[in-house]
C-alpha cells in the first residue's frame, strides 16, 4: 500500500513514517509549510516574540529540515507543500474573530480538520503524488464498524490521546486515515526511535500552536475598556479583553484580599469581570456549530464529556435541540469558556463535539 505520513519533523510522526515502512509498505514523507512569506509574518516580522518549540512560528525552517534528515535515516521520499495561504485564512482569522469577540478559540481543532487531513493531502495529490492512505502520529485510533462507518477512538495512553483534536473530521476523511501510534505510549514511541538510531528520539514536543504574545497574531490597537466585578463596579482599566481568559488569575492587575480569577468577557460592553474562585465554576454549557461521527439517536442521552485536551471524559447529560446540544456535567466544571470545543464521548468512542458559545 502506498502510505503519505504527514511528517513535522518530530519523533511520533517519524517513528509513524519508520513502523509503515517496516510493515512493507511504499511511505512518501509530507510537510506542510504553513509560516509562509504573507500574513502575519510579513506583518509582523520585526516585532516577533515567538520562541521555538510551537507549531506556527519562526523556526518553521527548522524543523522542515529535521523532517527531510529523518526522511532520509528511514529512506523514504520527502516533500514540502505550502499551505500557509490556507492556514492564514482558515485558522489564523477564526483565531482573530474569536479572541476579539472574547472567546477562547482551539487553532488545532481547525487546523486538523481543514488544514493537515484536508488541504495537505489535496495537495499531494494535485502535485501528482499517489497514495491510498494518509498517515500521521496522532494518539488515536480509527476503525471501522460493520456498517461501513468509521469512528475515532481514544488512544490508550490517557495522557496522551489527542482524539479531542479530531472530533470534527468526516468520513471521507477518516476511511482514508491510518493512525499507527493509538494502540502505543509516549516512552513507547521514544524507545523505538532510540532503537533505530533515528536523530529525533529526544526531541521535546510542540507545547502550543504559538509560543509567543498572542497579541502580536492579532495585530489590532489597544481598546481600553473597565474591569468590573459582579456588581458592576468599577476595579480598574484593561487595554483589551483579548489580553486575558476565563479562569485567569495571575496578571489581572487587581490588588485584593482574596484572589480573584476572570469570570467573564463582554465584547459588547468591552468589560472583564472578575470574582472569586467559586464564581469559575459551572455545570451546564451549550454548544453550536455540531460535528458528529456517531449521530446521536436519541435527543437526550447520557455520555462523557472533555471540554479540554487533557481532561479525562467526565460524564454529563446531553440535550440536543435542533442545530444545539446543551450539556449538563455531573459535576461542576472549572472555567469553561466560550470558543473552546466539548467533545462527546462513549466510553472510548468519540461520538462528537460542538464549539462552547454559552455557560449557564
Amino acid at each position: 500500500m502506498k502510505i503519505l505520513v504527514g511528517m513535522s519533523g518530530g519523533v511520533d510522526s517519524t517513528v509513524t513514517a519508520l513502523m509503515l515502512k517496516q510493515q512493507g509498505h511504499e511511505v512518501i514523507g509530507a510537510t506542510m509549510a504553513i509560516w509562509g512569506d504573507r500574513g502575519v509574518k510579513t506583518q509582523l516580522q520585526e516585532k516577533l516574540s515567538a520562541k521555538h518549540g510551537a507549531c506556527f512560528g519562526p523556526d518553521e525552517k527548522e524543523d522542515i529540515e529535521s523532517a527531510r534528515r529523518v526522511a532520509e535515516e528511514i529512506g523514504i521520499p520527502f516533500y514540502v507543500f505550502d499551505c500557509a495561504q490556507q492556514y492564514e485564512e482558515i485558522v489564523l482569522d477564526n483565531f482573530r474573530k474569536e479572541y476579539l469577540s472574547g472567546h477562547t478559540p482551539n487553532p488545532c481543532i481547525w487546523c486538523n480538520s481543514l488544514i493537515k487531513f484536508d488541504v495537505l493531502p489535496r495537495l499531494a495529490k494535485a502535485n501528482g503524488i499517489d497514495f491510498d492512505k494518509f498517515a500521521t502520529g496522532h494518539y488515536a485510533r480509527v476503525e471501522r464498524l460493520e456498517n461501513g462507518r468509521f469512528i475515532v477512538k481514544r488512544g490508550i495512553n490517557p495522557k496522551k490521546d489527542q482524539s479531542y483534536f479530531l472530533y470534527r473530521l468526516r468520513q471521507e476523511q477518516l476511511k482514508n486515515i491510518i493512525l499507527p501510534l493509538g494502540t502505543y505510549t509516549k516512552e513507547e514511541i521514544r524507545d523505538i526511535a532510540k532503537q533505530n538510531g533515528l536523530t529525533v528520539a529526544e526531541k521535546p514536543d510542540s507545547q502550543d500552536f504559538y509560543y509567543g504574545d498572542y497579541n502580536e497574531l492579532l495585530n489590532v490597537e489597544e481598546k481600553e475598556g473597565n474591569i468590573v466585578n459582579l456588581e458592576g463596579k468599577i476595579l480598574g482599566k484593561h487595554k483589551g479583553i483579548w489580553n486575558y481568559t476565563i479562569g485567569q488569575r495571575k496578571g489581572v492587575g487587581i490588588s485584593s484580599t482574596e484572589p480573584l480569577y476572570v469570570i467573564e468577557l463582554r465584547k459588547d460592553s468591552n468589560e472583564v469581570v472578575i470574582g472569586p474562585k467559586d464564581k469559575t465554576m459551572n455545570d451546564t454549557l451549550v454548544a453550536e456549530n455540531l460535528s458528529w461521527i456517531v449521530e446521536p439517536k436519541e435527543k437526550s442521552f447520557n455520555c462523557q464529556a472533555k471540554i479540554r485536551s487533557t481532561q479525562q471524559p467526565t460524564e454529563v447529560n446531553v440535550t440536543v435541540e435542533g442545530d444545539k446540544i446543551i450539556v449538563k456535567f455531573d459535576d461542576m466544571q472549572k472555567s469553561i469558556a466560550k470558543g473552546q470545543s466539548v467533545v462527546l464521548y462513549n466510553e472510548d468512542t468519540v461520538l462528537g463535539g460542538g464549539i462552547i458559545s454559552q455557560i449557564k
